[in-house]
This record gives C-alpha cells, sequence and structure tokens, in this order.
C-alpha cells in the first residue's frame, strides 16, 4: 500500500520549506516507487531542510548521517558492542531505517570512506538488499523505507567524487539558491525579519554570489542569511551581524574579508 503525501496543517510539526520546482513531487513519486534519491546542489541551499519537510510529510522516520573522512560502513550498518557484560549487536542508522522502514538520509555522501558506497549498492537498484555479514542477516527493505543522498558537486576534487557508476543508480534533483523573491520569502517566513532587510540581506548575498574578483570556496548561503536576520532581529548591530553570519564563516583571508565588506558597503548605498 502506498503512502501519500499527508494534507499537513500550518500548525503541524513540519518544517518549513519553500518548493522552487517540481522537487516535491518528484520525491513522492521516488518514494511512491521505490527508488533512490541523489540531491545535488550548493551547500545551504536547503537540501537537508527539503528531506526534513519530506520526511515529516510522509509521516515516517528519518535517520540522517552526516558524512565525514572516518564514517565507515560499519558506521552505518551496526556493530557488536559489550553492553553489561555481554556482546550483543547494535543497528546503525541504515540497519534501522531498512529493518523498520523510514528515509535514510545520508548528507555530503562524498564525504564518506569508500566502503560506504559498496554498501549502498544492493539497496539501490531493485533487488533493495542490505547484506549484514557479522550478522548472517540478508534485510530485504520495506515499502516504507527510502535512501537520499546528498552531496555538492562545486566542492568536489578528485579524490572526492561520487563515482559515475554510483550516480548512475540513483534518481537526481539538482538544488540551487532560490530566486530573490523566493529567498527574501524564506528569510521573512524564519527569523520574522521585515521586508526591507530582508530584501537587503538577498541583494548582498546575490551580489557576492555574482562577484568574480574575490576567490570563495563557497557562495554565501541562504543558511548564512537567515543566521544574519536572526542577529538583526536580536538587535546585533548590521556590520556585526553581517561580519559574524557572512563575512567570517565565507573565509579567513583578510585581503578576500576587505574585499567582501567593501562590495556590501557599496550595495548598501
Amino acid at each position: 500500500m502506498q503512502t501519500a503525501l499527508k494534507d499537513v496543517l500550518p500548525d503541524q510539526d513540519v518544517p518549513y520549506y519553500q518548493s522552487t520546482s517540481n522537487e516535491q513531487q518528484l520525491f513522492e513519486t521516488a518514494w511512491q516507487q521505490h527508488l533512490p534519491l541523489l540531491l545535488k546542489g550548493p551547500t545551504g541551499c536547503g537540501k537537508t531542510r527539503f528531506v526534513s519537510h519530506m520526511a515529516a510529510k510522509l509521516g515516517v522516520p528519518l535517520y540522517t548521517v552526516s558524512c565525514h573522512d572516518d564514517l565507515t560502513a560499519a558506521d552505518l550498518t551496526g556493530r557488536y558492542l559489550i553492553k553489561g557484560g555481554e556482546t550483543v549487536w547494535v543497528d546503525g542508522p541504515l540497519t534501522r531505517a531498512v529493518r523498520h522502514g523510514g528515509i535514510c538520509y545520508l548528507d555530503e555522501v562524498v564525504e564518506a570512506r569508500k566502503d560506504v558506497t559498496v554498501v549502498l549498492h544492493p539497496l539501490t537498484d531493485d533487488r533493495r538488499l542490505l547484506p549484514l555479514d557479522r550478522t548472517g542477516e540478508l534485510l530485504e527493505a520495506p515499502a516504507n523505507f527510502m535512501l537520499v543522498v546528498s552531496y555538492n558537486p562545486g566542492y568536489q576534487n578528485l579524490l572526492k567524487q561520487l563515482k559515475p557508476s554510483t550516480r548512475q543508480r540513483f534518481l537526481a534533483v539538482e538544488f540551487d539558491f532560490p530566486d530573490a523573491e523566493t529567498e527574501k520569502a524564506v528569510i521573512m517566513r524564519e527569523t520574522g525579519i521585515d521586508v526591507e532587510r530582508a530584501a537587503l540581506l538577498v541583494r548582498i548575498a546575490g551580489n557576492i554570489r555574482k562577484l568574480t574578483g574575490i576567490d570563495l570556496e563557497e557562495a554565501v548561503s541562504t543558511r548564512l542569511l537567515v543566521y544574519c536576520a536572526t542577529l538583526l532581529m536580536a538587535n546585533v548591530a548590521f556590520d556585526d551581524a553581517i561580519n559574524a553570519a557572512i563575512i567570517e564563516p565565507l573565509s579567513d583571508d583578510a585581503d578576500i574579508k576587505a574585499g567582501l565588506r567593501e562590495a556590501i558597503g557599496i550595495i548598501r548605498g
């Protein structure tokens, strides 16, 4: 029996998310058809919030894993631990999602070790299986299981990228920063800031994202704009809020930070 999106009232505990395209329809279809999903896009553009939103609307548990260099397959599947003098098996988040149902979300999957993707392969084809070599189990994913992974293509290098054979196991949705009106609405909704200051923050972000003479590894994200607006709503001075929420997170280089301050000063007029 397929699970459809719930009709959720505004006061229910569903993380706010503003659609920018047909991503919600694609997610629901992938869920109903038991297909894995890959989300691609820059840091702070709303990928994680989107997954939280969809899990809440589908009414299923969400198991989120922030991937890193030391993340191993055992961290996902589980391991034997000593409890009360006995050795017991403890499921990892991926195994819990497969065993009991839910969405397992691997954020920045390219940061994990290569043995992680090997574990994912049987779950991303029509078998939808999770072999647990240490327990001798072969778990078949239930109908209400879904695997979602994300990564930032713009932050890849030769040592950290998804193999084509892995990418082609997933449906893929590309995310980007929202248009100015949508981003303004998100900032206002998240923080309660007034339209004038929200519009100014969006204008600052838009101009920084277009800068070509400053070498930034990451563009200013919608998340950072929300942080900045939060500081402003807490009566932090504008320049201090901009410095703490935008300039300092973007770079450690003194020249780059000076360039950002100059660009922001021009935008403010």
